[in-house]
């Protein structure tokens, strides 16, 4: 799809790429463009980023909304770069700038966002829309981009992968992704090894035979044996006694193990992938987790960063989940507005994704217009006012000294305090912070 309020200009691109083989469809009004979008599905949008009415950072999020697979490429004037340069750190696959150079500019912009998808024209992404039974990739991977990489690269094999993170990040989530793309028959088994007394997990993960112990009335068969042609994913696995470590090690190395109260042996070819909040290394060094097994599960480790560190990626996580959550309570038509969202961005999200999910869905229930209201105690957290006043004395001199440290330049304060550019721009209009040196 094709967005440009310039007629010759929006001829000529479609032209180039209906020549080149793509089916395009050319508006010169934003807003019937995305009245239009669910209808065609673009796997690409190409839109100007100044045009009367809407602009085109409006335009991609608003499709990014309804399909956050999407990829855009932004048109822009040379005196407009650094703006261009801006959309792509909020998901812009690329920009060109007008007057074009020559049609072959344009055709290498589209085909390198089709490479960078797998694609070819006509195909689709490798991550198309909505994994069976979860969000849109774009959604799980936003602001993730190494994760999708490494999960892209890593899915197809079938080595062992232990995901770190921050409780709440979504490894469970991130390892049915895995399990999805790696198109393995069987199903996908997870059990919480935190969640299960001790004396119990053994015969959740290997099974038991009838009379194995009292209450073992009959056969049954374990986590292992259930993910028989697919994926068992272990979460929290550090929580795992010592005992249960040597018995998982060897499942890793030999594929086999044998029922509680069997004398048979059991193959198995389940892909095994694991999870843990801790550090594994630090647990070994502190003789609380087996060395030999550290290593086993290590053969591919990815570690999921924490929400605060997923910047302006974090409004359209929460959009995202305002518009699923509302829908299921039946409270469609709800927004949340440009100060809610810089409020979203801003906090350090301890709980990350499921406090996040947590704060829309209360927000829902106790919203009775159609702006949704935030729970303002969860977001701004703070014990007494003396304390608030202390983390806003210590946030504006952290913001000081990164904008003294990089000369000013606002873009690259906010990537070492780890926020978005907006978020920063915020607090520093909201504490009245100048900066001495420099630009950004």
């Amino acid at each position: 799809m094709i967005v440009d309020d310039e007629k010759s200009f929006l001829l000529l691109l479609e032209n180039i790429l209906k020549d080149a083989g793509y089916e395009v469809k050319g508006y010169g009004d934003p807003v019937e463009a995305l009245g239009a979008v669910t209808a065609f599905r673009p796997n690409l949008v190409i839109t100007d980023m100044k045009m009367p009415g809407m602009d085109g950072m409006e335009v991609m999020r608003e499709v990014k909304l309804r399909h956050a697979d999407t990829a855009f490429i932004m048109i822009t004037a040379f005196a407009t770069v650094d703006a261009a340069v801006e959309a792509m750190k909020r998901g812009a696959a690329d920009y060109i700038t007008k007057p074009l150079r020559d049609p072959g500019q344009l055709r290498e912009a589209v085909s390198g966002v089709y490479g960078k998808q797998g694609q070819t024209p006509g195909k689709t992404p490798l991550i198309s829309g909505a994994p069976k039974g979860l969000p849109p990739a774009g959604i799980i991977f936003a602001g993730m981009e190494k994760t999708l990489q490494e999960v892209t690269d890593v899915a197809p094999a079938n080595a062992t992968v232990i995901l770190y993170g921050e409780t709440g990040t979504g490894k469970s989530l991130i390892a049915r992704v895995i399990h999805q793309m790696s198109l393995r028959p069987g199903p996908f088994v997870e059990i919480n090894c935190a969640a299960i007394p001790e004396n119990l997990l053994e015969s959740e993960l290997f099974g038991y035979e009838r009379g194995a112990f009292t209450g073992a009335v009959g056969q049954k068969k374990g986590r292992f044996e259930l993910a028989q042609d697919g994926t068992i994913f272990l979460d929290e696995v550090s929580e795992m006694s010592m005992t249960l470590q040597a018995k998982l090690l060897r499942v890793l190395q030999e594929r086999s193990f044998e029922r509680l109260g069997s004398v048979s042996t059991v193959q198995t070819n389940a892909r095994i992938l694991a999870a843990t909040n801790r550090d594994l290394k630090t647990l070994v060094e502190e003789k609380r987790f087996r060395e030999d097994l550290y290593y086993r599960l290590s053969v591919f480790p990815i570690s999921l960063p924490p929400l605060r560190r997923r910047g302006e990626h974090i409004a359209l996580i929460a959009q995202h989940l305002l518009k699923t959550l509302s829908a299921r309570l039946g409270r469609e038509g709800l927004f949340l507005d440009e100060a809610d969202l810089r409020a979203l961005e801003g906090y350090t999200w301890p709980g990350n994704i499921r406090e996040l999910e947590n704060v829309i869905e209360r927000g829902i229930i106790i919203s009775k217009g159609s702006r949704l209201k935030l729970p303002e105690p969860e977001i701004f957290r703070s014990v007494t006012a003396d304390d608030k006043e202390d983390m806003k004395s210590i946030e504006r001199r952290a913001i000081e000294t990164a904008l003294e440290k990089a000369a000013g330049n606002r873009r690259r304060a906010a990537e070492t305090l780890g926020i978005s550019l907006r978020s920063l721009q915020y607090k520093i209009k909201d504490y009245g912070i100048i900066a001495r040196t420099g630009r950004g």
